[in-house]
């Protein structure tokens, strides 16, 4: 029996949509996973910047109070009290003990510049070493680096104590910056760079010119390495200025102290109780200044980071 219209109209199947249509819809579906992950990946990205920047922030709101304000101010932990005490605090801890917070600050100084740049010559040398040299023993050398990446810092200290008592080193700056000269990770990650981002190409071909290895070195590899050189001297100067432990064991003379150790020996006094100076806004103030210089070298060495990688990706 013949259909009707309305009837051959209802068994007709659904038109097939087009690929333009196909491409729209899953354009959009793509696109709404992808708005999806951005949005989580910045709400993390928010909790990290929080996170890391809280103490900071802490740090400079404490040193702008007093002891009083330190422990029982109106604006709580995280905002600035009534009494904005700042320079009154700068000009007690430059005061203090006849200055003895610059003599610090100049022997953190002094420290973690020797240390730091004699860690980063020692670890671009050794790491290019590893890198384009083929020696007898290469790999097991190697091997015992990495091995030694894996002990803590804390746990050479006593043995490190007893060879400076050794040598007679033991109360002398030499006794913190010969160990700061020493950066196992440094040379790990100089070598690894080297690898990646110095071809043996260019370097036979500067052989051929006649080029000793010398110059090919600091000529044509070194200007390569200067990302890396940068972080390990970073890395290298942040620990060696961090430095607790080390100097803690092997120093007693206050006037070698670096700033961490000086800072800790007012914190003892702070916690004798009654019968103690409190000098809370001091340490503070003094922990806040100190950390300045190093936040001025990621501000000012983050250019050579960039300009270093991209002169390696145009190379």
């Amino acid at each position: 029996m013949a259909l009707t219209t309305e009837t051959a109209l209802l068994v007709q199947p659904a038109a097939t949509p087009s690929a333009a249509e196909r491409r729209a819809r899953s354009e959009q579906s793509d696109a709404g996973r992808n708005g999806g992950r951005r949005i989580g990946s910045h709400v993390f990205l928010v909790i990290l910047v929080i996170y890391f920047i809280t103490p900071l922030w802490w740090l400079l709101v404490a040193a702008t109070k007093d002891n009083s304000g330190l422990f029982t101010g109106t604006g709580g932990s995280l905002w600035f009290d009534d009494n904005f005490a700042f320079f009154d605090n700068v000009a007690g801890l430059f005061e203090r003990q006849g200055g003895i917070y610059w003599r610090w600050l100049g022997n953190s100084f002094l420290y973690a510049f020797a240390g730091g740049l004699g860690a980063t010559v020692l670890s671009v040398m050794a790491g290019y070493g590893f890198a384009k040299f083929r020696f007898r023993g290469r790999n097991a050398f190697f091997s015992v680096l990495l091995g030694s990446v894996m002990v803590p810092v804390t746990a050479l200290v006593i043995p490190t104590f007893m060879l400076l008592s050794q040598a007679g080193l033991i109360n002398t700056i030499w006794a913190v910056i010969l160990p700061s000269l020493l950066s196992p990770f440094g040379v790990y990650l100089m070598r690894i760079y080297t690898q990646d981002s110095v071809p043996d190409e260019m370097l036979d071909a500067a052989r051929v010119d006649g080029a000793g290895e010398l110059r090919i070195f600091f000529q044509v590899a070194l200007p390569l390495l200067k990302p890396a050189l940068v972080t390990v001297l970073l890395l290298s100067v942040v620990g060696t200025w961090n430095n607790f432990f080390l100097p803690l064991a092997v120093l007693s003379d206050p006037q070698l102290l670096p700033v961490t150790v000086g800072l800790n020996g007012w914190t003892a006094l702070s916690n004798a109780g009654a019968g103690g100076e409190q000098v809370w806004n001091l340490i503070t103030t003094g922990a806040f200044v100190s950390i300045i210089p190093l936040v001025l070298s990621f501000l000012f060495l983050q250019r050579y980071w960039q300009g270093g990688l991209s002169l390696g990706s145009v190379k």
